[in-house]
Parts: C-alpha cells; sequence; structure tokens
C-alpha cells in the first residue's frame, strides 16, 4: 500500500525547483488574510507625457508590480490563483493625460497613507505620479461602482481654436436647451440629448510644457517658468456613470459643428482634471465630491 511519507515528499519537492519567491510570498500572504483585518485604501494618481500611450490593462500590470517592488502588504485572493485585490475607477481612454485616477486596493497592514505613497512613488516610471493616499471605511463602494462624473480640459497641440471669441461661444454652446447626439453602439442606434449629461462648461486658460504640450505637467512638475506657455482651453464636467457615460471628445465635436471650427480630435489634447462620485440620495439635487473625500 502507497504511503505519504517523509522521503515522498522531499522527493515530489524536488522535482519542482522552478517554484519562484512570488509565488511563496502568495502563499504567506494567503496564511495571513485568515488571520489579519485587511484595510481598502484609495489611491489617487497622475498620468502624463508617454504614459499616456499606455492602454489600462498595462496599467492595471504596471501597478501590479509596483505594488510588489514597494513590498506593500497587500491581501490576495483565495483560490489556486490568487491575485491581489485591486479595482481601478473609470479607465482612460488612450492618449487621454489625467490627474484625476483612482483605483482601490485592499491591504493587511500599513503604517501610514503616506508612507505608502512615498513608497509607491519610489518604484514609479516618469509620467505616473501618485498623487494620495486614503483610508476608506469597509462599507465604501469599491472605485468603478462609485464614479459618477468628471471633469475635463481641452487645449490644442498647437495652433488655436480659429472662434473669435471662445468664451462667448461655449457659453452660446452650452445655454442650448437641448443637443441632439446619435449614439452608435454595437447593437443599436440611439437619439440622445448631450445636455443632459454635461454638468458645466466653460472657456479658460491653462499653462503648458511647451516641449510636450502637457497639462497635466505642467500642473505636477517643478519646471522653470521659462519652459512654460500659456494658452486657451475648454473645461468641462461630464457624465462618467456606467450608464451614461459621456466622452469628452463628443462633446468638443459637436461644439465644433456649432461654432464652425474644423478642428480633428487628433489636434486636441484632452486632460482628465478629477473624478467624482455622487453622494447625494434618490431626488436630492446632486452632489459631486472627489473620489478620494468619499465615506
Amino acid at each position: 500500500m502507497f504511503t505519504w511519507d517523509k522521503n515522498v515528499s522531499n522527493m515530489f519537492l524536488s522535482l519542482i525547483p522552478s517554484i519562484s519567491l512570488h509565488m511563496i510570498k502568495k502563499v504567506r500572504y494567503k496564511t495571513l488574510a485568515k488571520g489579519y483585518n485587511r484595510m481598502k485604501v484609495r489611491i489617487k494618481f497622475a498620468k502624463y507625457g508617454a504614459m499616456k500611450f499606455i492602454g489600462h490593462l498595462d496599467m492595471m500590470r504596471f501597478f501590479q508590480k509596483a505594488v510588489r517592488r514597494a513590498e506593500i502588504d497587500v491581501k490576495y485572493s483565495e483560490g489556486f490563483s490568487p491575485h491581489q485585490i485591486m479595482s481601478f475607477a473609470a479607465p482612460l481612454g488612450v492618449g487621454i493625460e489625467s490627474r484625476g485616477e483612482y483605483m482601490d486596493l485592499e491591504v493587511l497592514s500599513m503604517s501610514a497613507p503616506e508612507d505608502m505613497k512615498d513608497a509607491l512613488n519610489r518604484v514609479m516610471v516618469e509620467g505616473v505620479e501618485v498623487l494620495a493616499v486614503n483610508v476608506l471605511p469597509d462599507q465604501t463602494k469599491n472605485a468603478m461602482a462609485s464614479v459618477a462624473a468628471a471633469s475635463y480640459q481641452i487645449h490644442l497641440k498647437e495652433g488655436n481654436f480659429g472662434v473669435p471669441d471662445l468664451a462667448s461661444s461655449v457659453a452660446s454652446f452650452y445655454a442650448q436647451a437641448q443637443i441632439p447626439y446619435t449614439k452608435e453602439t454595437k447593437k443599436s442606434t440611439l437619439e440622445i440629448d448631450l445636455k443632459q449629461g454635461i454638468y458645466s462648461m466653460e472657456a479658460g486658460e491653462t499653462s503648458v510644457l511647451t516641449e510636450i504640450m502637457s497639462a497635466a505637467a505642467a500642473m505636477l512638475l517643478p519646471e522653470p517658468t521659462e519652459n512654460r506657455m500659456t494658452v486657451p482651453c475648454i473645461r468641462m464636467t461630464v457624465d462618467a456613470s456606467s450608464g451614461g457615460n459621456i466622452k469628452p471628445t463628443v462633446v468638443f465635436e459637436e461644439f465644433c459643428a456649432f461654432a464652425g471650427c474644423d478642428i480633428p480630435v487628433s489636434d486636441i489634447q484632452v486632460t482628465r482634471l478629477e473624478t467624482y462620485t455622487n453622494l447625494a440620495k434618490d431626488g436630492e439635487p446632486r452632489q459631486l465630491v472627489p473620489l478620494l473625500l468619499q465615506n
């Protein structure tokens, strides 16, 4: 009769020398998870420069590696294929910069939010910067389910908008009672009113780094004044919920059709300024606050 004794165990282990330290860590985290209370933290980060061309899935993989390199005591899921318990808010389109991105992470322990922020920034690459870390109450919904709106800024990579009075044109566009738009999906074509999903819109000015024409970098990096320039921009806050998401590029195209300016989307730089949740209850006026402040 076959018995599983110590010698058999040693022989079995000798057949799998390729087991990695990473897998050992996963087992350790699983074991710790059964004895420790987990904490949920929300991380706000910026994405700019060349990193704006990195897609959502690759950003997820990047942060998974960064969390390990920063030695964050992250919690892993149970089962045969453990993974970090991590979720992102509204995915950012390729080519769009941001200073208002969010992700939630479950950890087993941490010293202080500022320590986690510093640890992550030490392993970040140029173009990604952790701006803040906040501990959330256990009952808080995850970042993706909490998104209600987002604010954006649009400026041209070169030239101007070609509108004599940009502020007046933007105000007139936003003052319309309705903004009809035909939305095409994979299964159907819908006629919607864009105005219902545009919560605010105005013209203004922004500072950009002249070398890469980046507003997000200008907001974050301590570059000398001579490396910056001020350019006109359009700012808007739009619906970013899963059921009524409005793309800022769509609003811009409709504005151009209204104002008579012929500017392709490839000539603009979109920057997400902030992502919001709505604290108002059903029937109450909209109450938008940054996701970092959700409780």
